[in-house]
């Protein structure tokens, strides 16, 4: 195995091999550890309609079911954010997915306004926003609305990061990147379709082709073409396995190029940008 292959899946704790129902016991524990150890009461997620979401819905749900039977505090709730900019494509798979989920909750917000409000209110200033700057926005305005919901309801924002999207940093800093918890944290992608695949959830959900969907002059982007690389051979990479060498190059340079994504804001004592 190469050496940086060997340092990247120690930093996100990536197992080889899972046991599902293990994995699904994990995150619901955790989640239902935070929610006590903090006195919050509500868990809060944005719902695509693709993979990520969809598992790390159907996850809080659970956890707030089973701290309502445990405690007998029938306060905890999970509440599904819809956050459409606009029509959605796939609000379908959405809809389907929150179904799935059973959510107690759902909040619509949508993001279009506000979004052209920044857009504008910048762009006054003689300044061009691009599509692709434009679809960060767009991630950004999500997560406020988020925060705005949690802060309604004694709530945690809970993010979708997991280790196929953490090695490339294919997500918006501050955007989708911003979160409370994140309960799929260490799960490869063929992972998470795992944990879906035994939680009986519709596969269409987790088959589809995944994509950010952010930019409006390339609509339903496929992650793999933004990325270079496939799925399968991140998830290879992540497992220990050997791939190609373009393959592990192109990972590789993804995990450098965004390692300012996986770190706080940084200070002066911090070396790993130099």
């Amino acid at each position: 195995m190469r050496e940086q292959q060997q340092q990247i899946i120690s930093a996100l704790k990536v197992q080889p091999t899972i046991d599902a129902a293990t994995e699904v016991d994990r995150s619901v524990t955790f989640m239902k550890d935070y929610l006590k150890k903090t006195g919050l009461k509500a868990l809060v997620l944005g719902i695509s309609g693709g993979q990520d979401s969809t598992l790390a819905g159907k996850l809080c749900e659970m956890a707030v079911t089973q701290l309502r039977q445990e405690t007998g505090d029938k306060t905890y709730q999970f509440i599904a954010v819809r956050l459409p900019y606009g029509v959605q494509a796939d609000e379908s798979d959405a809809m389907a997915a929150i179904d799935f989920m059973a959510a107690d909750k759902v909040d619509r917000v949508d993001i279009k306004q506000a979004t052209d409000a920044a857009v504008a209110a910048v762009e006054a200033n003689d300044e061009t926003i691009t599509d692709f700057n434009k679809g960060n926005i767009k991630a950004r305005q999500r997560m406020i609305a988020q925060f705005a919901i949690a802060g309604a309801n004694q709530g945690a924002v809970v993010g979708t990061d997991h280790a196929a999207e953490a090695v490339t940093g294919f997500y918006t800093k501050f955007g989708d990147g911003a979160a409370d918890i994140t309960p799929i944290w260490r799960l490869d992608k063929r992972q998470g379709k795992q944990l879906l695949a035994y939680l009986n959830a519709p596969a269409h959900l987790y088959t589809k082709v995944p994509t950010a969907d952010l930019e409006e002059d390339r609509p339903s982007l496929p992650d793999e073409v933004a990325l270079g690389v496939s799925y399968d051979d991140i998830d290879d990479y992540l497992e220990g396995k050997t791939v190609s060498e373009k393959a592990a190059q192109t990972i590789e340079t993804w995990y450098q190029k965004s390692q300012h994504k996986r770190h706080l804001p940084v200070t002066v004592f911090d070396t790993f940008w130099k």
